[in-house]
């Protein structure tokens, strides 16, 4: 079994109109594919992100926000276990994601 990163996009606006009523999608989903999910949280709002980049002289800034600025944000992620790709990319078509969700597979760094 291969372990993939399932990443949750959605419209930040529409999630803060929408408040916590997006809870029992989620729900559901995870009580029917919880045998495939490791793991997985919501992310607080993009506003109390901090981006940290190379300044290329060997030092580092920090700035308050995400990366870039985008009514496309980051919302959560699940850590999940499939035989495959294939498999993966079905259990996250049901992630009831607003924008829709990117799958990565996770590296193994031993």
């Amino acid at each position: 079994m291969s372990k993939y990163l399932v990443l949750i996009f959605q419209d930040e606006a529409a999630k803060q109109s929408e408040g916590e009523s997006m809870s029992a999608p989620y729900q559901e989903f995870q009580q029917r594919r919880g045998a495939f999910l490791l793991n997985g949280a919501a992310l607080q709002p993009p506003s109390t992100a901090t981006s940290i980049r190379r300044d290329g002289a060997g030092g580092f800034s920090v700035t308050d926000g995400p990366f870039a600025e985008s009514k496309e944000t980051l919302g959560g992620y699940y850590l999940i276990e499939a035989s495959d790709l294939d498999e993966a990319l079905e259990i996250a078509k049901e992630v009831p994601a607003g924008i829709g969700v990117e799958v990565r597979p996770v590296r193994m760094v031993s």
